[in-house]
């Protein structure tokens, strides 16, 4: 049973990490979105994906996986290669274009964390320490999501990224796998293997770009 203490730190937790983890789902799917439709994929923009309301991209299991177990995902952004001119480049651009913006959203995040840590001198530590705390949420979340996509699994962009560069029969070979893709990830990821996998490259990261 959890207590009343307990509680509260999970209240803490949710408030500081929500509003990070929905705008860099938020992001990463319109990322994808945009790219496509430059391209000249109207799909997404059709179906209302092309916005930057959290409500059009979330994945309710992907959510509670987050706030579970730290890692979590959004609704795949519909693409249709048939739009593109150069359909392997075209989407090799767009799977990178979600985790591309993320690594940028880390990377920024990291800047103001050290320009509040600057700015904050005689503050009151009420108002700085929760921004604070939601800026290095706000790194951490987004290299999460940036390696988990690139984790070479149908529907992950990393199998785009893969199926881009594959000769053509090898990536049709490939692309049968997408159908089982979504039970592969979730039996990696109940099993701790994926989690395994990914956290010490975020980690890793995390120290590289705050130094």
């Amino acid at each position: 049973m959890l207590s009343p203490m307990n509680i509260n730190h999970l209240l803490q937790q949710l408030v500081i990490t929500a509003p990070p983890f929905l705008f860099a789902l938020t992001v990463h799917e319109f990322a994808h979105g945009y790219v496509a439709y430059k391209l000249g994929d109207p799909t997404a923009a059709r179906l209302g994906r092309l916005s930057l309301n959290p409500m059009k991209h979330l994945d309710p299991l992907g959510v509670l996986a987050f706030f579970l177990t730290k890692i979590g995902w959004a609704k795949p952004v519909p693409i249709d290669a048939r739009y593109f001119r150069n359909p392997g480049r075209d989407m090799l651009l767009v799977a990178l274009a979600g985790p591309g913006i993320n690594l940028a959203l880390a990377v920024a995040s990291t800047l103001s964390a050290k320009v509040i840590i600057f700015a904050s001198a005689g503050l009151p530590a009420f108002l700085v320490l929760p921004l604070l705390q939601m800026t290095v949420a706000s790194i951490w979340i987004n290299l999460m999501l940036a390696v988990f996509n690139l984790v070479p699994i149908p529907p992950l962009d990393g199998s785009r990224v893969l199926s881009s560069l594959l000769p053509s029969h090898m990536a049709r070979s490939y692309a049968r796998l997408e159908p089982y893709g979504f039970i592969i990830v979730l039996i990696l990821f109940y099993t701790g293997l994926l989690p395994r996998l990914i956290m010490p490259i975020v980690s890793f990261a995390q120290n590289l770009i705050m130094g």
